[in-house]
């Protein structure tokens, strides 16, 4: 963490500068959002040579010359904090690799080619496929780190550009079962009920699932304040990490056994008579159902299924029931499961039973994974989703958004599939042509092997990327698009507070803004009337009156507000309306105002050990890498902190499997198999080991990972496969 100005240094000129280039921006990374000054100097020859006032763009014969400095700004989420990966995200932005025109596969190489031969390709293939397969041979594909304009504009190119039910995006595989548990419990997904602030007041907080010290580290000081106001910390891991290191109880979970944990810590409060009985009777339903359950539950039994001790699962229980104030915390670990829907609800049991929501200091949060993982959900870019929150299937929901969008209901297609069930359709050719935007499926998805193949079998892919990623490398057609530094528009962070980020800098070459390019597009498919903005602006105002009455309703949010005022927090009905940081004070979001209590079993990973596949697998993230790697690892920086992936293997595993520390070794599941360094350790439970997913190509971690998926938010169990390990036999990649 840094909150001084830091300066990196391209080349060694560092000659007088010509009058900077500055620009306020945000990180394009994690959740938090957290704003920066960016400042780009450049030597007097250079600069005039460009003609004067116009910054570089790292590339050519300027490019040695140019410095950059890094300034952590004060905002209501980081409070002027900065991680390494912020204060070396401008690296990517200026990165020589980006892509700066068009370029179409020929001959089994990529050739530039203009814009306008790229739009024509694009409309002529696509029509062509449309007209022989029908229009869901066509299939579009987001990502959680797009503005909400961009994933507003993708959700209505597809319904009435492209015409076809096939959009969904990456963001699929990181909120998709904490949402669904927000609106099934609360009837409102909001990434935290309550502001970052209340933290510091919880006098107990479970953080279960997420390693916020590496993922989300300038939220680290909301808990350290919070320890030193007294709060007891309880985390639930299988690994120690940065974030279990402050923590005061850590429970090593066996992978996949969190909704059982959970059962127990339940059983105890019960017990142990913490319920929040008034609180329980007064504002929620299914009470008895769930106390029904719970009773014929045992804690020992428990322990046994999920790896913890019975007197730690007591331990923690009665520390959460016994605080004041209190608030849980779930991210990938809890959720990437399949049964990640209802091992989230069962945190939300135990946040219920206490009476820990609607007040200070306390509530529950969803730790948001991507930039706009929050904003990229609620405005159309999943299958099943028109803009603020509404659901396609529902009629009251298509005649509204229809006459925004100047058509008429019957025009708009039905629900698609999730993301990974997308591939499956590319795989089995019902989908012919895919259009990616802001994603990198070859390296994202489970069961990457059947992804990568599916992608060869499509007749027409184009992929819209900075980088030459791994899905890019099979693209009939790629398009440059602009970077964070040059593409404006709005984020919602995970506190659900709406953010502007600016983006002035000059883009590179000829790349476009991803939204420009759709609407382009939407031109030569003949429904360019659809789509006629002036500037990103103008997409934001059709999306305040989309999201109007919604769920996510962004009406009474404007750029003039959010420059104002540095954030709004959503649902935010109309212009005068402060918008609502704390949710749930007074009823929840469900027409009687209750929430829902459910009883939830103890549930089993999908994929089991035994002989063959003897140990669990688990996947997350590092420090200084993002999501596939594809910006971060043109990072120099970030790049070499972490060059290469690992596994992360007890001593015990270690001798069992015949490997030893720094040797390289195969990972072998039912589905394929990685090679990856050796890191043996006594951080992780001796039956597990860990993979971080930011590489791609032979250390993808999603070759191996399991494709089975949660039956009601279709979120692949990316946590939990059984594998081998061996070391590596060069002669097998002979």
């Amino acid at each position: 963490m840094n909150t001084q100005p830091v300066k990196d240094v391209q080349g060694a000129n560092q000659g007088a500068s010509a009058s900077p280039f500055v620009m306020e921006t945000q990180c394009p990374f994690c959740s938090v959002q957290c704003k920066m000054r960016l400042t780009e100097y450049m030597p007097d020859a250079s600069s005039a040579a460009l003609g004067g006032s116009v910054p570089a763009f790292g590339y050519g014969q300027y490019a040695p010359a140019v410095q950059y400095s890094v300034e952590a700004k004060p905002n209501k989420a980081s409070e002027g904090r900065l991680c390494v990966k912020g204060m070396n995200a401008y690296q990517h932005a200026v990165s020589d690799d980006r892509i700066v025109y068009p370029m179409a596969r020929r001959g089994g190489a990529f050739e530039r080619i203009s814009w306008e031969e790229a739009n024509a390709m694009m409309a002529e293939r696509i029509e062509a496929i449309a007209g022989q397969h029908g229009r869901d041979a066509i299939g579009l594909y987001g990502g959680g780190s797009l503005t909400n304009e961009s994933a507003y504009l993708l959700g209505k190119f597809a319904r009435v550009a492209l015409r076809t039910r096939y959009i969904d995006y990456n963001g699929r595989f990181c909120m998709s079962a904490a949402a669904s548990a927000g609106n099934k419990t609360f009837g409102i997904d909001r990434g935290l009920t309550n502001p970052l602030s209340d933290i510091p007041l919880a006098k107990c907080i479970i953080l279960t699932g997420t390693n916020i010290a590496e993922c989300q580290p300038t939220l680290t000081p909301y808990f350290t304040k919070a320890k030193e106001n007294g709060s007891y910390i309880i985390v639930i891991d299988p690994r120690e990490t940065g974030t279990s290191k402050m923590a005061d109880l850590h429970l090593r979970v066996k992978p996949g056994m969190d909704a059982a944990l959970a059962n127990g810590m339940l059983r105890t409060l019960i017990e142990e008579g913490l319920v929040d009985e008034k609180f329980v009777r007064a504002r929620t339903k299914g009470y008895d159902a769930l106390r029904t359950h719970i009773e014929t539950q045992s804690v020992e039994e428990i322990a046994e299924l999920s790896g913890v001790p019975a007197e730690s699962i007591r331990k923690a229980a009665i520390a959460f029931g016994k605080a004041e104030t209190g608030m849980v915390f779930t991210a990938r670990g809890v959720e990437q499961q399949t049964d990640g829907f209802m091992a989230v609800r069962n945190f939300l049991n135990l946040t219920l039973l206490t009476g820990k929501i609607g007040k200070p200091g306390c509530g529950y949060g969803a730790v948001t994974g991507q930039g706009n993982g929050q904003g990229g959900r609620e405005h159309g870019q999943k299958a099943d989703q028109l803009p603020g929150y509404r659901l396609i299937e529902n009629e009251t929901h298509r005649e509204y958004i229809a006459s925004v969008w100047n058509i008429d209901p019957s025009e708009l297609p039905g629900k698609g599939v999730s993301a990974y069930e997308m591939m499956e359709k590319v795989h089995e050719r019902e989908i012919r042509a895919l259009i990616v935007m802001g994603s990198n499926p070859v390296v994202s998805n489970p069961n990457a092997n059947l992804v990568e193949e599916a992608m060869e079998r499509l007749e027409f892919l184009v992929v819209a990327d900075m980088f030459m990623s791994e899905t890019a490398r099979s693209a009939d057609l790629i398009l440059p698009v602009t970077s964070y530094l040059e593409n404006a528009g709005t984020l919602t962070n995970l506190e659900g507070r709406v953010l502007l980020r600016e983006g002035d800098r000059p883009a590179p070459g000829e790349a476009r803004h991803d939204w420009r390019i759709l609407c382009d597009l939407a031109e030569r498919l003949g429904r360019g009337k659809y789509f006629e903005y002036a500037d990103v602006e103008d997409i934001f105002e059709e999306l305040r009156i989309a999201s109007k009455g919604g769920v996510a309703d962004y009406y009474g949010i404007t750029y003039d507000r959010l420059r104002r005022e540095e954030g709004v927090y959503w649902p935010c009905p109309s212009t005068d309306h402060v918008g609502n940081g704390r949710l749930f004070e007074q009823s929840f979001a469900h027409a009687d105002g209750l929430a829902e209590l459910v009883p939830v079993e103890n549930h089993f990973p999908d994929e089991r050990t035994d002989e063959a596949y003897p140990i669990y697998l688990t996947t997350g993230r590092v420090l200084s890498h993002y999501l596939t790697g594809v910006q971060t690892r043109r990072s120099h920086t970030l790049a070499s902190r972490d060059f290469e992936s690992f596994v992360e293997l007890h001593p015990n595993a270690a001798r069992r499997f015949g490997v030893t520390d720094g040797q390289l070794v195969t990972l072998t599941s039912r589905r394929g198999e990685i090679v990856v360094r050796c890191r043996v350790t006594r951080t992780i439970r001796e039956d597990t080991v860990f993979v971080p997913m930011h590489w791609g190509d032979v250390q993808n971690v999603n070759k191996v990972t399991n494709q089975a998926l949660d039956p009601t938010c279709r979120m692949p169990g990316f946590k939990v496969c059984a594998v081998h390990v061996r070391p590596l036999v060069a002669e097998h990649y002979a």
